[in-house]
């Protein structure tokens, strides 16, 4: 390290310089603070050891001096009359340690090295920081359409505020994403983000999950366990696919954005909660409180500040700039060009995956694609066939060749928008579809073309 040693007795300065030296230290040594404080101003060093008793400035004003202009800069401060009460002090305006007079040059390298270490670690933690604000910031989530810059905006305002936060969008749109920048770009940016994900958990398991529990609440419950809502205390909590919270565990959310207030499982104390909130839905919630199916006054609560997320094809001028983004990410040393053609089969796709399925696919590419440009043959088939999913219309019923045909695309169709609806969720398709599952099955088997994600089968 470089140090600057700050010492008003000559043959201990000497002395303490010449045993740092032999240390492999790069050292610099002076009389008292004022030559030591025009040194720091034109020089860096990364630690300054300096006297408490000097004169002209004593060790802990020179201390204080440091700190105010150099806050990242480690100070030792030692002296022949230390007492507890100067040792607080130090510490108290900012010292690293502090040692008391004589010690041992091996008590000051393992001070040093400890120092080392923190240095390491500080600087790993302002790098992660940066890599986190970077890939959290409102940059990362990509475009320069009319309704990506309307995103932008309402992002960057609601990020300013504690306000609840309603995201909508299809799936594959982005909306972690856009909470993640929410919470990143807020005065909340220190503290935790935790996600819960509504669609996977039980009814049981998600109210432990939200709220916590109690030893004994439940079988299984050996200990207390904290709920993600006190874990999320001066953060931010985002309720993923929150129209998959029951009916009856809604009341108890409500109570949270209502009251900033709520109960373990199995007891009866209170708890209170600075949390904010973040809400994401694939669905419509307004439809669904009309059905019966979501509390009304939930919605009213979650729906403070909502941000709606286009699908891709609502901006598809976004396309090549996100698509040229992907394949730079996943072959960042010379990402492919794209000819002409392929472009404009990216630009007619449907997208139905929205902006996942163009990152899936420019990942699939960069890595089994070795043609620079990229040829419009490297497509998955049915983009280049142009044989999209079916959608019926008057116009596709007439191009096919027979009623039987017509009936089948129409079915397959309807299955399709049902399942995209539901999020993939076969109970709540089948429901939609006003059939039994078993008969969804049995025509998922039949279409086994249907495309669905299997994260989104079960």
């Amino acid at each position: 390290m470089r140090i600057l040693i700050v010492e008003d007795e000559e043959i201990e300065r000497v002395s303490l310089q010449d045993d740092l030296r032999d240390a492999g230290h790069e050292t610099l040594a002076v009389e008292s603070p004022l030559p030591a404080l025009e040194l720091l101003k034109n020089e860096p060093f990364e630690l300054v050891i300096t006297d408490l008793k000097m004169p002209h400035m004593d060790g802990l004003q020179f201390l204080q001096e440091i700190k105010s202009r150099y806050p990242q800069l480690d100070v030792i401060v030692m002296t022949a009359y230390g007492t507890v009460k100067t040792a607080v002090k130090a510490m108290k305006l900012g010292a690293y340690d502090y040692l008391t007079k004589p010690f041992e040059i091996d008590e000051l390298l393992q001070v040093l090295a400890r120092v080392q270490d923190w240095r390491k670690l500080r600087a790993e933690n302002v790098q992660l920081r940066q890599q986190l604000h970077e890939r959290h910031s409102f940059g990362k989530i990509i475009g320069k359409s009319a309704a990506m810059q309307q995103v932008y905006q309402q992002l960057e305002i609601v990020a300013k505020s504690d306000a609840t936060v309603l995201i909508t969008g299809e799936t594959g749109t982005g909306k972690e994403m856009a909470a993640h920048a929410i919470h990143y770009n807020s005065a909340r940016a220190e503290g935790p983000f935790i996600k819960v994900s509504c669609a996977i958990l039980s009814r049981e398991i998600l109210e432990s999950e939200l709220f916590g529990h109690v030893r004994g609440a439940f079988t299984g419950a050996v200990q207390d366990k904290k709920g993600r809502f006190e874990l999320a205390g001066g953060g931010t909590i985002l309720l993923d696919d929150v129209e998959d919270i029951p009916l009856d565990l809604q009341v108890k959310l409500l109570r949270v954005l209502q009251e900033k207030e709520f109960e373990r499982v199995g007891s009866a104390q209170p708890i209170k909660t600075d949390a904010r909130v973040i809400a994401s839905t694939k669905r419509d919630l307004y439809l669904l409180c009309k059905e019966g199916k979501f509390r009304e006054d939930l919605f009213y609560r979650l729906n403070v500040f909502p941000i709606r997320l286009p699908a891709l094809r609502e901006r598809r001028e976004d396309i090549p700039l996100l698509f040229r983004h992907f394949l730079q990410e996943f072959r960042p040393k010379k990402p492919p060009e794209v000819d002409g053609k392929t472009m404009s089969l990216l630009l007619e796709h449907r997208w139905e995956g929205n902006v996942r399925e163009l990152r899936n696919l420019a990942e699939r590419l960069a890595l089994a694609c070795h043609c620079d440009p990229i040829v419009a043959e490297c497509l998955p088939l049915e983009m280049i066939s142009g044989k999209e999913r079916f959608y019926f219309t008057p116009a596709n019923l007439a191009k096919n060749s027979s009623l039987e045909e017509a009936v089948a695309q129409f079915e397959q169709g309807l299955i399709e928008e049902a399942l995209r609806k539901s999020g993939g969720n076969k109970a709540q398709a089948a429901e939609l579809l006003g059939v039994p599952v078993s008969t969804l099955k049995s025509k998922l088997k039949k279409y086994a073309a249907i495309d669905i994600d299997e994260t989104e089968r079960a």
